[in-house]
């Protein structure tokens, strides 16, 4: 079942803005792992959410998987993230990241925090 960091608010009002997400993925297990990554955001001009990323990659058995995303000028974003491999475990966080790369400790998710949803938004 997928997970949702839910909607994270992205504004300098709030705190450091983000420029990037970094979606981190550790594969515990001896299979490899398949993630789906969706990505939404809410930008300035329309304030609805926006689907800007959909990503699919594998895992190696036990190693790990950081991706970033660009995500700047947005005023808030979504992860939904999911491993579709049921012999693999897997263990994900998100960090916004600011201009110069370093963490927006406020927009962090840990695996305990995400929210198992029913279904991605966007069919797969």
């Amino acid at each position: 079942m997928p997970y949702s960091t839910g909607i994270i608010t992205n504004t300098r009002v709030t705190g450091t803005a983000a420029s990037f997400i970094a979606v981190s993925t550790r594969n515990l297990s001896s299979a490899s792992a398949t993630i789906l990554v969706e990505i939404f955001a809410v930008p300035m001009s329309t304030l609805t959410l926006t689907p800007i990323y959909v990503s699919s990659y594998n895992v190696a058995p036990l190693s790990s998987d950081i991706r970033e995303f660009f995500i700047a000028g947005n005023v808030a974003y979504e992860v939904q993230i999911d491993n579709t491999d049921p012999l693999s475990v897997v263990a994900f966080s998100s960090y916004g990241l600011d201009e110069s790369g370093n963490l927006v400790i406020e927009q962090r998710v840990l695996q305990s925090e995400f929210t198992e949803i029913p279904a991605f938004s966007l069919p797969i």
